[in-house]
């Protein structure tokens, strides 16, 4: 694997750590900002309503320049958005701030899916996107705790400081590890990217994201008082039982990536399909501390596991300009991200007891599953359709060649 991989598993991880710490400092920024928890999670949303603008419309506008500085000039947007946290002196500043730090977020990891699959070998196009998403993975092992840490110890701006180094450094390894001739501009500008998304098979990827990883987010956002109230943890240990979710979601990543590499749709059905089976099982595995532990870390590598699949079968089904459909993929979890919550929510709010959450979620697996096979059996009718057209053609030719000789 090219060492340029590493240059984009460093942004990954810079991002996914400004991504996730603020859930971590919500009550140091609204003890400091004098605004209650529940206003200050809207700095989560905040962050997840710039990706999903940013996705497709800083995609959209640098498709005339080339990957490279593509990658560079979002990265550099990062690094100005968590400055803007760091010093930004109340409320509306900081969401403002949070917006911007993640509009570069669908971008990057859009184009940076396309720069990973142009460096490699075709049979190993699936791993490189893994390898790059492992920054996001890892994130949540080491970057999500330690910029919460620095967050408790030297303040909540400390953190957004840290980040931005991060991002500097992500700068300088894209810089100096990413050849100009392997991150070209593309060549079929604005118009041939937005037509890639007049696709139906594009479309059903997206739904398929949509729905696969909605269902990880509607167990997910309300995993504490799952842990706290059904499996019995203490609030201090949540931090730990997190770290697990991120190991299980690095060696699921790694895992879907090798495997995707022999057969990318078997190994979505089978992502998906466990991920049906975990979620499913969570109200009995969340009645002692020793299963609920493993439950989580098989969340995080069931859910996983789909990532490369999905984010390679989107550029495959735009195969001639993947650049737009490769970030709209990246709007599309974030999607999923908020109305998995809110699907999850509503199980709760319906008093269907703690653990209903992750059942609302194998819904959504489920959905996933369908909309998966949807797409296999769209992709199936236009294989048949290719091959009978030909046939005749083949047909037409040989009868030309039979007049032509009598």
């Amino acid at each position: 694997m090219p060492l340029a991989l590493l240059a984009l598993a460093v942004g990954a991880f810079g991002i996914g750590t400004t991504e996730f710490v603020m859930m971590g400092l919500l009550p140091d920024v609204a003890d400091d900002l004098n605004i209650s928890i529940p206003t200050a999670g809207h700095l989560v949303s905040a962050y997840a309503l710039g990706v999903v603008i940013g996705a497709p419309l800083l995609a959209a506008a640098t498709t005339r320049m080339s990957r490279r500085s593509v990658l560079i000039a979002l990265m550099a947007l990062f690094v100005l958005g968590n400055a803007l946290s760091a010093v930004a002196p109340g409320e509306i500043s900081l969401l403002a701030a949070r917006f911007v730090s993640g509009l570069p977020h669908g971008a990057f990891f859009g184009v940076g899916a396309v720069v990973a699959t142009g460096m490699v070998a075709p049979e190993r196009k699936a791993r490189s996107v893994s390898l790059m998403f492992l920054g996001l993975t890892v994130a949540n092992i080491v970057g999500v705790p330690a910029a919460t840490a620095m967050g408790q110890a030297l303040g909540w701006r400390a953190t957004f400081v840290g980040v931005s180094a991060i991002g500097v450094a992500a700068i300088a390894a894209l810089v100096v590890l990413i050849p100009r001739e392997n991150a070209p501009a593309p060549t079929t500008g604005l118009r041939g990217e937005l037509a890639a998304l007049r696709s139906l098979p594009v479309w059903l990827a997206l739904g398929t994201t949509v729905a696969g990883f909605g269902a990880l987010f509607a167990a997910y956002s309300y995993i504490t008082p799952m842990l706290t109230d059904a499996a019995g943890f203490a609030d201090a240990s949540v931090t730990l039982l997190l770290a697990l979710f991120g190991v299980g979601a690095t060696a699921g990543n790694l895992l879907g990536g090798r495997l995707a590499d022999h057969s990318l749709r078997g190994t979505l059905f089978g992502g998906l399909a466990s991920l049906v089976v975990v979620l499913a099982l969570f109200p009995v595995l969340m009645r002692t501390p020793v299963t609920a532990a493993v439950s989580v870390a098989l969340l995080g590598m069931a859910a996983f596991i789909t990532g490369s699949p999905l984010q390679l079968m989107v550029m495959e089904k735009a195969t001639a300009a993947p650049s737009l459909a490769s970030s709209a993929n990246q709007a599309a979890f974030n999607l999923a991200n908020a109305g998995g919550a809110w699907i999850g929510g509503l199980a709760l709010a319906a008093g269907f007891g703690v653990t209903s959450p992750a059942l609302a979620g194998a819904g959504l697996a489920v959905l996933g599953l369908g909309v998966a096979g949807a797409a296999w059996a769209v992709d199936r009718r236009t294989a048949v359709t290719a091959t009978a057209r030909k046939r005749v053609v083949a047909a037409h030719v040989v009868e030309g060649v039979e007049r032509v000789r009598g």
